[in-house]
């Protein structure tokens, strides 16, 4: 139950942080916004990982080209988020990127040759029709800001994928680091071609509180795989998107349609059911990731 309520925590902060953001929308670019970020988040993390002991780069090159790879895909991932999510209502945001327990599973599945059962699979199948709902495409197809969510998913997805792929002796607050810096970086330099704008405190309470809750959250979520159970806390994942729904009413005024919250209904009770299975087959002594008996295939 601690776990539990860490990762509910950790899923307030990350949804705080979104709100900060998403509230300097017209305030200064968007570069503006993630150089700055970046340079709160990263200080209060390279902290924080010194704090817990935690900052190692001592690595082979094997890690070192999976980390280059996953900094990469933050920096795209965050770009496409962040553009998506001024644009968009954040519980629709926040829905679409619950996607990614599914898109986790397929792509490991595609990717590493993981095994993944009909069962899971027709839920991935119904989280997408789920997705579908929330994005809505027209004649003319998605609109940008839904591609834009729906990119860093995929981004997300790579970045996950390309951690799952490092040896277990690296450091994961290394890693974290690692990725908030690149970030700062690649906004950085991007930004010295962008007319800044001039901050108020309004807008620096924003940036400050900003990096402040991602720091929380990243802190929480570390707590989290020390004390609880990954199988039993990480479907309290999903109330990030009861905090997004609540958060956007409240601070920007939205509130989805019916068809935005169906699908959002349909990808968090897919993801919950594709965890239950994973969860259900370690039990039964074999991982997602190895060959299953014939019995446990057929279930």
């Amino acid at each position: 139950m601690r776990g539990a309520l860490l990762m509910m925590g950790s899923m307030v902060a990350f949804t705080v942080n979104d709100t900060c953001i998403k509230a300097t929308h017209g305030m200064m670019p968007l570069l503006q916004v993630l150089t700055l970020r970046g340079a709160v988040s990263t200080l209060l993390l390279y902290l924080l990982a010194l704090y817990l002991g935690a900052f190692r780069l001592r690595m082979n090159r094997h890690d070192a080209g999976l980390i280059g790879l996953r900094c990469l895909a933050e920096i795209v991932a965050a770009y496409f988020y962040l553009t998506a999510l001024m644009n968009m209502p954040l519980a629709n945001v926040t829905a679409v990127l619950q996607m990614l327990p599914l898109t986790m599973t397929l792509g490991a599945a595609l990717v590493f040759g993981e095994y993944v059962g009909w069962r899971r699979l027709l839920a991935i199948g119904i989280g997408f029709v789920g997705m579908l709902l929330i994005v809505r495409p027209g004649p003319e197809g998605f609109s940008p800001d839904a591609g834009y969510a729906l990119a860093s998913v995929g981004c997300v997805t790579l970045r996950d994928l390309a951690t799952r792929r490092m040896s277990p002796g690296v450091s994961s607050m290394t890693v974290t680091v690692l990725s908030a810096l690149s970030v700062f970086v690649a906004a950085g330099l991007a930004a010295i071609w962008v007319d800044w704008a001039p901050m108020d405190r309004t807008s620096l309470a924003l940036i400050g509180g900003s990096g402040v809750f991602v720091m929380l959250g990243y802190l929480l979520s570390v707590m989290v795989m020390r004390v609880g159970e990954v199988s039993f806390v990480s479907p309290f994942r999903y109330t990030g998107l009861l905090w997004a729904l609540l958060l956007g009413w409240l601070v920007f005024g939205d509130w989805p349609q019916p068809l935005t919250l169906l699908g959002a209904a349909i990808i968090a009770a897919a993801g919950l059911f594709t965890l239950y299975r994973s969860r259900k087959l370690a039990e039964a002594g074999a991982e997602p990731g190895v060959a299953l008996p014939a019995k446990i295939r057929r279930t």
